[in-house]
């Protein structure tokens, strides 16, 4: 799991946001000269309200600035829609101020259907009482390819889910950041695949985490042309469904714990228990970028003379 680079999300600042977000380019567009805006800065007063909820007593109250938050993002959403128009016919003189008015267009018509997004999942879910799917959930405006990551049924992060091969050199061999919250069962027979198209062959033996185990998945691994296979977790599959021997397994389940502790060098030391760029490609830029860096840190450890 590797993290987003956000705050913790909840309605109110989700709320706060889009106002401060949308003023902020209004502001903009104001003062690169555009004529044609109307609108107010409602900013000191969201924020009050988005620390009421967070400070609020009781349900009732809370309810109350939610429903006067929710006035005040759909004003300045409106004034944002409103103002599009003005910005798109604004001639400017200047290179730089073409690119100003460029960036400031696409920014609002890349942040009003976040926004939508945001006001949409806040009414539905405080003000109507419904229950919104994780699935549809906007957890930030900033990163808005950002998913609910729920681990262990009780720990809850924002973020990304990677799945991580390794080799008996300690070299990461493989990476994929996946979108949604799979269930690591459904990756299994992915990423043992991806290990035959990448070297010909599948891996004679593998280790893999308790998340992974099933029944079905030993017997296509086995068709794949895994000779042994061993889960962090037997969730009721014998050893001899799996292995060839119990001294096989047991040596398995030691390698799936130094593999353990190479994913937790590369949080430590390479940052990849949060990623701090933007955006979805980012996001997987980075991640290579640190497995690649403790590839190479490895590659030299090995070639080093003693």
């Amino acid at each position: 799991m590797v993290e987003s680079n956000i705050h913790y999300p909840t309605d109110s600042t989700l709320l706060w946001d889009v106002v401060r977000v949308l003023t902020r380019l209004l502001i903009a567009a104001g003062e690169l000269g555009v004529t044609g805006l109307c609108f107010q800065d409602h900013r000191r007063r969201a924020k009050r309200r988005m620390l009421g909820i967070l400070n609020a007593k009781n349900e009732k109250a809370r309810k109350k600035l939610y429903a006067d938050l929710l006035k005040v993002a759909e004003k300045v959403r409106g004034y944002t829609e409103r103002a599009l128009s003005c910005i798109d016919a604004y001639k400017p003189g200047a290179l730089e101020e073409l690119l100003e008015q460029a960036r400031i267009f696409d920014d609002i018509q890349h942040d009003l259907p976040l926004s939508d997004q945001a006001i949409s999942q806040t009414r539905r879910r405080v003000i109507d009482g419904e229950s919104v799917p994780a699935t549809a959930k906007l957890v930030s405006l900033f990163e808005p390819h950002t998913d609910i990551i729920i681990k262990d049924r009780r720990d809850t992060h924002f973020g990304h889910k990677i799945c991580l091969t390794g080799g008996r050199s300690n070299l990461i061999l493989d990476c994929v950041a996946l979108k949604g919250n799979p269930a690591d069962s459904e990756l299994s027979q992915t990423m043992l695949e991806r290990q035959k198209e990448i070297w010909g062959r599948p891996p004679l033996k593998a280790a893999l985490d308790g998340g992974f185990a099933s029944k079905d998945n030993v017997g296509k691994a086995k068709e794949l042309g895994v000779k042994d296979i061993c889960f962090a977790k037997r969730r009721g599959i014998k050893v001899t469904d799996m292995c060839r021997s119990p001294y096989v397994h047991q040596r398995l389940r030691n390698f799936r714990a130094g593999i353990e502790s190479g994913i937790s060098w590369l949080k430590r030391c390479f940052g990849l228990d949060r990623c701090n760029w933007q955006g979805w490609r980012s996001f997987q830029s980075y991640v290579w970028v640190s497995i690649v860096s403790a590839n190479l840190l490895t590659l030299a450890r090995s070639s080093t003379p003693e």
